[in-house]
């Protein structure tokens, strides 16, 4: 069995618990998504099943022959599953891999910020705002040492382009799976912007 699928999503709304309490779902059009290759130890060197998502306009002669056989899909993305054994290619996936309760990890895209300072990008404290200094309020301070080492480690905290990275948000839970209309309900916010590509798998770290 697959362990995840693919989605876009569509926006955060609101639903009602059983109890009468009121939660912030995210909405994900989940699948339904198309084995278009099935990987295996004896001949790719790993075990995975590679998922087709979305209707694709155009694609590179390197797409079509990629997608040969199974259709023309946007999208590809592969999955590791637990055991292989009962997949095939050409096997639809859909939202009933999931049901109400379930744990997922959510992959996409974060939202871009463009270019960001420290303060905004980092939390900085920034610099004094009295004693003299008038151009240091957000300002990142010292970024090194002076003789030892005599440079600027690897990694250092400094302004640039913020956000637009891979974000996993982990242990969300599935508020409702509804397969009839490919849609998924995810209690909590989920990373990305409005018709973003997400990859949807069960949870592997569980609270």
């Amino acid at each position: 069995m697959a362990q995840g699928i693919i989605g876009k999503k569509l926006g955060m709304s609101q639903a009602f618990r059983d109890n009468g309490t009121l939660a912030a779902v995210t909405a994900i059009e989940a699948g339904p998504c198309t084995v278009t290759q099935v990987k295996t130890a004896e001949k790719d060197g790993y075990n995975a099943v590679q998922l087709g998502f979305g209707q694709a306009k155009r694609l590179s002669s390197s797409q079509r022959g990629q997608g040969k056989g199974a259709g023309q899909f946007k999208y590809l993305r592969e999955f590791t599953p637990e055991d292989i054994t009962d997949i095939e290619e050409g096997q639809k996936i859909d939202v009933s891999l999931f049901k109400s309760g379930d744990l997922v990890d959510i992959t996409g895209l974060s939202k871009g910020k463009g270019f960001a300072g420290v303060v905004k990008k980092y939390g900085f404290a920034g610099g004094p705002k009295t004693h003299g200094q008038s151009d240091r309020h957000r300002a990142p301070g010292s970024i090194g040492a002076s003789a030892s080492p005599g440079r600027v480690y690897k990694g250092q905290r400094m302004a640039g382009h913020m956000g637009d990275q891979r974000v996993t948000v982990r242990n969300l839970e599935v508020f409702q799976a509804d397969p009839e209309r490919n849609l998924l309900l995810i209690e909590g916010a989920v990373p990305g912007a409005r018709n973003g590509l997400l990859l949807i798998k069960k949870a592997r770290r569980r609270k």
